[in-house]
């Protein structure tokens, strides 16, 4: 396989872009670099663009159903990446985490039931509960020596209140948090034991930096697994996102059927063209891509937390184990969550996500993508110097 470069600087611009195209809605002004929603600025690998080629090269795009060479794809990838073995007839396959979220929770739980969440988390997690008519229940996480930590004392309090349903980040976005073992172990044991289902939204969980490694929680106990629904993805490791691909891998055969049957109350059915072509040659041709990617991304991780150390003491970025996400904590400015935000645009022309969209103990804090060629990360960070200098 050929040497990827990711040093190339591709115009998005005029794409639909949500990331590029959408700048001026997004954040009020057109003159601003975006380094805030989560995608990268990376071609995927050649593989994915060969077999997106093929599958138009042939020019006809009538009703597909996903092959089984796609299930093997995914089974194989979670044993050789995770040491995870999922059997065949345990996944299922959603256009996305986000819909899949979605549909657990209509297919675990009823109107009014309590879902738990950690707070700050990804944003959808709250929507997904509160659109769905259930309770959202929060635990918050709690910043220790640098990092997320659990607090498990609140966790298991906020289980006992007739809670139905856990929904976990795994790794953490915002935090870039790796949770490990130990920690999966006292969450898995904590849910069993107060009869609590899990779904773990693992789509960052390739996304992981050397020593770190991913532990799927559905991996450590047959009784996790019963318990566990886990969602996966091609799209944010090999930035597929707008192909529209996702797998549901649901061990337990009670727990598949109702995921399957609110599925088919909705509609869904199968994958599009692309989708099936570009997730499987990801999964199948990519690994060598994704490792080059881990590299640079853990430069790109190295360049800014020294450029901040440098040039911005104030700011303290978190520790990513894992994403394409730096987590930063500006509450030693002394501003407001708005004039972090308005220094940010007015004087840095940076977007950058505020960490007030991730719940309940992210204020003070924003989130910065880092998923982008050199060139791009080295304006970024000028310009965030510029907004606080």
């Amino acid at each position: 396989m050929e040497r990827i470069v990711f040093d190339k600087v591709v115009d998005r611009s005029n794409t639909h872009s949500v990331k590029w195209d959408a700048v001026g809605k997004v954040f009020g002004k057109d003159d601003v670099l975006p380094m805030w929603v989560a995608d990268m600025d990376f071609h995927p690998p050649k593989a994915v663009t060969d077999a997106l080629k093929d599958r138009i090269d042939h020019g006809i795009f009538g009703y597909t159903f996903v092959p089984m060479s796609v299930t093997e794809a995914i089974q194989d990838w979670m044993k050789k990446r995770h040491d995870c073995e999922f059997k065949k007839s345990s996944i299922l396959f959603s256009e996305g985490v986000v819909p899949s979220i979605s549909t657990a929770i209509r297919a675990y739980t009823e109107k009014g039931d309590k879902v738990l969440v950690h707070s700050p988390v990804y944003t959808p997690f709250f929507n997904m509960v509160k659109n769905n008519n259930r309770t959202l229940v929060t635990s918050n996480l709690v910043v220790e020596k640098g990092r997320f930590e659990m607090d498990f004392a609140d966790f298991e309090a906020k289980l006992q209140d007739d809670v139905k349903m856990f929904i976990l980040c795994n790794p953490h976005n915002p935090g870039g948090r790796v949770w490990t073992r130990e920690e999966l172990e006292k969450i898995g044991n904590l849910c069993v034991k107060h009869g609590v289902l899990i779904v773990s939204d693992e789509i960052h969980s390739d996304l992981v930096f050397k020593p770190n490694v991913h532990i799927p929680i559905a991996s450590i106990k047959e009784e996790f697994r019963e318990i566990t629904t886990t969602f996966v993805a091609p799209s944010k490791t090999f930035n597929l996102a707008g192909l529209q691909a996702s797998a549901a891998l649901i061990p337990n055969k009670e727990l598949k059927a109702k995921f399957k049957e609110v599925q088919e109350q909705q509609g869904f059915f199968t994958l599009n063209a692309f989708a099936i072509a570009g997730m499987e040659a990801a999964y199948r041709e990519g690994e060598e891509w994704l490792e080059e990617l881990l590299v640079y991304l853990d430069e790109n991780m190295k360049i800014t937390t020294d450029f901040i150390a440098e040039h911005l003491p104030a700011l303290k970025p978190m520790k990513a184990h894992a994403t394409y996400l730096l987590w930063i904590d500006c509450r030693e400015l002394g501003l407001s969550d708005e004039e972090i935000k308005n220094q940010l645009l007015e004087k840095g022309k940076l977007g950058l996500e505020p960490g007030t969209k991730y719940g309940e103990g992210g204020e003070g804090f924003v989130r910065m993508n880092l998923a982008c060629p050199r060139e791009t990360l080295y304006e970024g960070l000028e310009r965030l110097k510029k907004a606080f200098c």
